[in-house]
């Protein structure tokens, strides 16, 4: 199963995080699909960027989120993109 998660890179005691595509068996630093986004939670205010239309793709396919980046997907708005496209009513009410 795929995941989408954070990788750490950055100094120490300075972390900044990728947003990546990677199998759920592989470890945090491991190798990855694809990097959708960037996160730095350092700065003030936290820095957030995510590849929409990738993390779309990849939420479609069946990619499942971690709490954390769900948490930041929700705060980015790319979740309730994802939550409106997939929904039974809004294919309903063609």
């Amino acid at each position: 199963m795929l995941r989408i998660r954070l990788m750490r890179v950055g100094k120490k005691k300075k972390p900044v995080y990728r947003v990546v595509v990677t199998p759920s068996q592989n470890p945090r630093s491991g190798k990855c699909v694809e990097i959708v986004g960037h996160y730095n939670p350092i700065t003030d205010p936290a820095e957030v960027r995510f590849n929409e239309e990738r993390v779309l793709h990849w939420l479609r396919t069946g990619a499942q989120p971690t709490d954390t980046v769900q948490h930041l997907l929700k705060i980015t708005g790319v979740w309730e993109k994802f939550t409106t496209d997939s929904s039974p009513s809004a294919a309903s009410t063609n």
